[in-house]
């Protein structure tokens, strides 16, 4: 690990994996709680489009990405609460459009390349720079702080949305506040794995919480540790055997909720067996 720590692009790099590591989770057990498991696959895609607009003006694409990123999420929420589309096909055309247009204006981008693209899809984690890392600490901190702060009411949304609405508390706000998170939770671990593989971090880790706990906020906070474990570990597995650190984190992830499982079925098979006696 010393060695890692020798060299500044991974010490950039480690930052942005622990805060993504941290961020992800957060807001992903809302997330999987509201069964909106794909929202991150679908926003992945539309700041695509966001990355490539960046390039094309000349702009920074962190900044339009969060910007489309954010825009994108609100028409998904608008679209599935007001009902004329289901949320399934309202996020279908954010992927399909999403990564169409990142393609087409990648494409006219001066000095565009299919490098680029990669980059945007798959992550590019030994590239942060100082810049970068402030601004993924800025939007991890807003996060964070979102679900410190709102963690009640959106824990009561997420498990009935019509008792929500019958205890008065501001169902549309949150709903667009759960998706604008999302967005900027994307935005955030875009570096770390990639638009495509995104939503892995907002979901794996809060499956393999569930496998351990059935209590929400420890199911959150061990969410948050096997995220934390996932972007670190994988990142210094991918630096030691110089493969791809997105791949490598996502498959660390994956790991663990396999180690999950069979440790949960284990425990609870263990406590059937003492509860008959």
């Amino acid at each position: 690990m010393i060695e890692l720590l020798q060299f500044d692009f991974m010490q950039r790099a480690l930052i942005a994996a622990l805060l993504v590591g941290l961020a992800a989770p957060a807001i992903g057990t809302f997330i999987v709680q509201r069964r909106l498991s794909l929202l991150g696959d679908g926003i992945g895609h539309v700041a695509l489009t966001g990355v490539a607009l960046g390039f094309l003006t000349g702009t920074a694409p962190v900044i339009t990405a969060m910007i489309v990123a954010v825009l994108g999420a609100v028409a998904i929420e608008l679209v599935r609460a007001r009902g004329r589309t289901s949320g399934d096909v309202a996020l279908a055309l954010l992927f399909y459009g999403g990564i169409a247009g990142g393609v087409l204006l990648i494409g006219m981008a001066p000095g565009g390349s299919n490098a680029t693209l990669m980059s945007a899809l798959f992550g590019s984690i030994t590239s942060v720079t100082p810049e970068d890392v402030w601004i993924t600490a800025a939007l991890a901190v807003a996060v964070l702080g979102v679900v410190a702060y709102f963690g009640r009411e959106l824990f009561v949304l997420c498990q009935d949305e019509d008792m929500a609405r019958a205890s008065g508390l501001p169902v549309r706000f949150l709903s667009l506040l759960i998706a604008i998170t999302a967005a900027l939770t994307v935005v955030i671990a875009m570096r770390v794995v990639g638009l495509l593989m995104v939503s892995a971090l907002m979901v794996v880790p809060v499956a393999t919480g569930q496998q351990l706990s059935r209590s929400f906020r420890a199911t959150m906070l061990l969410a948050m540790a096997f995220g934390v474990v996932a972007t670190v570990g994988g990142l210094s597995s991918a630096f030691y055997a110089e493969v791809a650190p997105g791949a490598t984190i996502v498959l660390v992830s994956l790991a663990g909720f396999a180690l999950a499982l069979g440790v949960g079925r284990f425990v609870r098979r263990s406590r059937a067996q003492e509860s008959s006696r």
